[in-house]
């Protein structure tokens, strides 16, 4: 009986998998925000965290996958160490191990995969409380696609698995097009709703009809190899091949029901190239290319 018993105890043990130092040190690191749009990372948004981190522990969360971060990580820039953390379940988010280690981490990044994973397993459990503790420090955090999702003060769920723009806007309300919020509060991000893959996945309809949804929200869509760094004053800066987009509803939509179509115009799309900066405190940027988004009974019409 005690080696199945064995097995299972271990089967159940959150993966931890950490490269450099094995001792951990303690730095100064300074506050920071890493929203990487999914796709292949942008090494340029790392050496930024690893900056912000000051060469400390940097820490990998995810609930799938594999250890392949550590090289990537320690290959960019000088760090103490770098870890992943896999928690496959809501009970290894209260282990005090985890709470530990996340405690001190320099530097915290979310990989990406199911954010539904990441709420399910985190939300209101000792690990977001322990990430949040950790932001409030001043420790800098990232994530992408559905590490991404969870950072902004509204996120899409996925609860139902994903949804596209020709199913969010037939219907705003069907049950894939969940939305939440009270993941991390992350005062720069405050008013937002982040979404990834943006322009490969054509998911400018569906963060419309979020908005629509959530009204006095903004959207944040970032494109696949593209992150924004987001300083705590809401000063950002667009890194990578590709570009982010930012979305603001002027006006409530005029059809907006369960089960019909969304009407909304003159939604403001502003689109910020690489090397260029927005200020998501004045919602405004000098280089931006801004143009207007019309959607009719749930077809985008125009864009100007």
């Amino acid at each position: 009986m005690l080696l199945p018993l064995l097995l299972l105890t271990l089967a159940q043990s959150p993966e931890y998998i950490r490269a450099g130092n094995p001792q951990d040190i303690v730095t100064k690191p300074k506050p920071g925000y890493l929203l990487m749009g999914g796709g292949k990372d942008v090494e340029e948004a790392f050496q930024w965290m690893i900056e912000k981190s000051n060469g400390g522990d940097f820490l990998i969360l995810r609930a799938r996958g594999t250890a392949a971060y550590n090289p990537f990580v320690q290959k960019i820039g000088k760090v103490n160490s770098v870890a992943t953390l896999i928690l496959k379940n809501r009970e290894q988010s209260s282990d005090p191990t985890v709470i530990d280690r996340i405690n001190k981490a320099e530097a915290i990044f979310m990989a990406g995969g199911d954010q539904w994973n990441y709420i399910q397993f985190w939300k209101d459990s000792p690990v977001s409380k322990a990430i949040q503790k950790r932001i409030d420090a001043g420790v800098p955090v990232g994530g992408t696609s559905a590490g991404l999702a969870v950072l902004s003060e509204y996120y899409f769920s996925a609860e139902h698995d994903t949804i596209t723009s020709e199913q969010a806007l037939q219907n705003p309300f069907d049950e894939k097009a969940n939305v939440g919020t009270g993941f991390l509060k992350i005062k720069a991000l405050k008013g937002t709703l982040t979404d990834s893959h943006f322009t490969p996945r054509k998911r400018i309809g569906r963060l419309a009809a979020f908005l629509a949804r959530l009204n006095k929200v903004k959207g944040i869509g970032i494109d696949e190899r593209t992150a924004l760094l987001v300083e705590p004053t809401g000063e950002s800066r667009v890194v990578g091949t590709n570009k982010v987009w930012f979305l603001k509803l002027t006006e409530a939509a005029t059809q907006l029901k369960p089960g019909q179509p969304l009407t909304l115009k003159n939604i403001e799309v502003q689109t910020v190239d690489p090397n260029q900066t927005f200020n998501l405190k004045t919602w405004s940027a000098p280089s931006a290319t801004t143009s207007k988004l019309n959607i009719e009974k749930g077809s985008i019409i125009a864009s100007q």
